[in-house]
């Protein structure tokens, strides 16, 4: 696992996709959080709390994740590379272990960046402990877990189809729907307490500083799900 997790980040920085979508994700956020009027940006909020970047960041990763997985298994299979990596000495159970921690490393060296605006925050408060830590912590907690929730949905899409294009489509489609989805069907009232299916209440719930056990066994549940899909799709073929 760890040869095809190390292969995963040699492929990510030795081209300029791994910083590519570092960047394209820190200045991405940089621009609405600091720089454009409007809701998000935390200069205009008036409140120390970083609200506004734990709310759009969710919908940032519906596009910036399948970008980064649209590729794992697509390229294998355009490539015909699929047939030689199962010819290592690896089980497709490591293989696609490799893959998802290869791609959710990435995201999470794109979110350490963001932790100074944790300081930042902190020091425009006026005072130290100005910051709900709480919360705060509680939050990048909950994106690491939507974040691998995410990595697992696009690793699974990216072996439906050898075209990127298709993959990131459907990988976009399927998170969309399963963060906002629920939510959405909730306003129409069919059926109570549906909208606790989506990933949005239970990221919404880690949010407030409240670790329960069942947001994570919901987000390990989704992601182990769709690895199993993914396991299962690779051995068909």
């Amino acid at each position: 696992m760890f040869a095809i997790l190390k292969k995963e980040l040699n492929s990510f920085f030795s081209s300029p996709i791994g910083y590519l979508v570092i960047g394209v994700f820190l200045i991405t956020n940089g621009l609405f959080l600091w720089i454009f009027k409007g809701d998000f940006n935390i200069l205009d909020a008036g409140f120390a709390d970083l609200n506004s970047f734990f709310f759009i960041v969710p919908w940032f990763f519906i596009f910036l994740i399948p970008a980064i997985t649209m590729r794992s298994f697509s390229d294998e299979f355009r490539l015909g590379t699929i047939e030689i990596l199962k010819t290592k000495p690896v089980t497709n159970w490591q293989i696609v272990n490799g893959k998802f921690f290869g791609a959710l490393t990435l995201i999470v060296l794109a979110l350490i960046p963001t932790l100074i605006y944790t300081i930042s925050i902190n020091t425009l408060g006026g005072e130290i402990g100005s910051l709900d830590s709480g919360s705060t912590i509680g939050s990048y907690i909950g994106l690491l877990f939507l974040a691998s929730a995410y990595t697992s949905i696009g690793l699974f899409t990216s072996t439906l189809s050898s075209n990127q294009i298709v993959a990131f489509i459907l990988a976009v489609i399927i998170c969309f729907l399963m963060y906002f989805g629920f939510d959405a069907f909730a306003d129409f009232n069919i059926i109570d307490g549906i909208e606790n299916f989506g990933m949005k209440s239970h990221f919404d719930s880690i949010s407030r500083g409240v670790i329960d056990s069942r947001d994570l066994i919901y987000f390990v549940s989704i992601t182990l799900f769709f690895l199993f899909l993914t396991k299962l799709k690779l051995t068909q073929e």
